[in-house]
């Protein structure tokens, strides 16, 4: 396991670990991914057309931008065995008066509902706030994701609105309820 060599961050909780994607993590991500599709394709966005959600050309890319300044991409793996779970991602991180990104996560079929993705987004946010030092974080949740709709809500994300017709899942364009957090209220949270 890579350990972080002179950072505050840390990226083990009692369970999952949190890092960046890695060529070797290539096979296991494309297998789960697989896998997981139809339990993850309710909640996800519409691939353009043509484009393949799981081969090797989608996970050259996960390599190229999950460390860059617009996007962090994690992955979520257990512990004891060193296992992918599923991926937490930064996306359109601004910087300047703003500081803020939009949070996406995913989490495989077989471990869903177990509580890793709870742990992994504690992970997750300790590094938004505190490694990327980023003022807002704001996720996207479909209202009919009620699980995903708890999870944020226990985090400590404040509800803030829906936003119509948001984003084009499943082929249709769908609601999202819109939640945010600040670094402030993530101190709290943590206090």
């Amino acid at each position: 396991m890579e350990e972080r060599r002179g950072a505050s961050f840390d990226w083990k909780g009692p369970r999952v670990y949190v890092r960046y994607p890695r060529e070797s993590d290539r096979r296991a991500f494309l297998t789960l991914r697989r896998e997981s599709e139809a339990f993850l394709a309710p909640w996800e966005p519409t691939p353009p057309p043509g484009n393949q959600r799981y081969n090797d050309a989608t996970y050259d890319k996960i390599l190229a931008i999950a460390r860059t300044d617009r996007r962090h991409g994690l992955f979520i793996v257990r512990r004891e065995d060193d296992v992918l779970l599923g991926g937490i991602h930064f996306n359109e991180v601004v910087r300047g008066a703003f500081q803020s990104c939009y949070l996406g996560y995913w989490i495989g079929a077989p471990y869903a509902r177990q509580g890793y993705m709870g742990e992994a987004l504690k992970l997750g946010l300790s590094f938004a706030f505190e490694q990327l030092e980023l003022h807002r974080v704001e996720a996207n949740v479909i209202p009919q994701n009620a699980a995903s709709m708890a999870l944020v809500e226990r985090l400590g994300f404040r509800r803030e609105g829906l936003s119509e017709r948001y984003l084009k899942i499943a082929g249709s364009w769908e609601d999202h309820v819109r939640w945010a957090m600040t670094s402030e209220e993530w101190g709290r949270e943590r206090g």
